[in-house]
């Protein structure tokens, strides 16, 4: 059973139509009790980082995410504005995040604004500088689908997961013990992104 957490801010349903593909049973939760008593929990997210931060703390959710995933140590994986909620601050909103991740969020900068537009739409490769089950049997010729404008900084390379390049290298994707985030949409990355979603179900 995976949980899909619901704080009004998310592709909730064409993440659960991606695991329901697979054959694997969602069910989308917005109380701390549902989150407290999840196997898997997705934090999924489409937006301002500032306002999903709002909407976690209106909801109440967010001791109920400490509890389950710092406590309890629930897997969780973090798809796009997810994965940067995990983070300490972002620049979108001036805000703190959850604080799961020692990195922070910042927006995109490139020189070459003529081939390089903000935000970044499109499928791109990732590099995998470690390894991880989440990765499993997905290689470098994989691509997955991407829309974003601002990306994950860290100093700590110990929980980079993978890189991908927009002009310069980014990182997308990030693993530390029970916690996983993507920036790219799994959902939406066809037979690459399904296969992250089934190893994310199978840990």
């Amino acid at each position: 059973m995976i949980t899909i957490v619901d704080y009004q801010m998310g592709n909730l349903h064409s993440v659960k139509r991606a695991f329901n593909r697979l054959g694997v049973e969602v069910n989308i939760a917005s109380k701390p009790s549902e989150i407290l008593s999840a196997k898997k929990l997705i934090l999924p997210g489409v937006g301002h980082f500032g306002k999903a931060m709002d909407h976690l703390k209106e909801t109440g959710l967010i001791d109920a995410l400490n509890e389950a995933v710092l406590v309890e140590k629930t897997p969780v994986l973090g798809i796009c504005l997810g994965m940067q909620l995990m983070s300490t601050f972002s620049e979108e909103g001036d805000c703190k995040g959850l604080g799961w991740f020692d990195a922070d969020v910042v927006r995109f900068q490139v020189k070459d604004t003529l081939h390089f537009k903000i935000p970044n739409i499109g499928w791109n490769s990732v590099q995998k500088k470690k390894e991880s089950q989440l990765m499993r049997e997905i290689g470098p010729d994989n691509s997955f689908y991407f829309v974003h404008s601002f990306h994950v900084r860290t100093s700590n390379p110990t929980i980079v997961l993978g890189t991908s390049n927009y002009e310069s290298d980014f990182v997308c994707a990030l693993e530390k013990e029970n916690i996983f985030g993507v920036q790219f949409h799994p959902e939406k990355s066809h037979e690459s992104g399904f296969q992250l979603l089934k190893n994310f179900s199978e840990l």
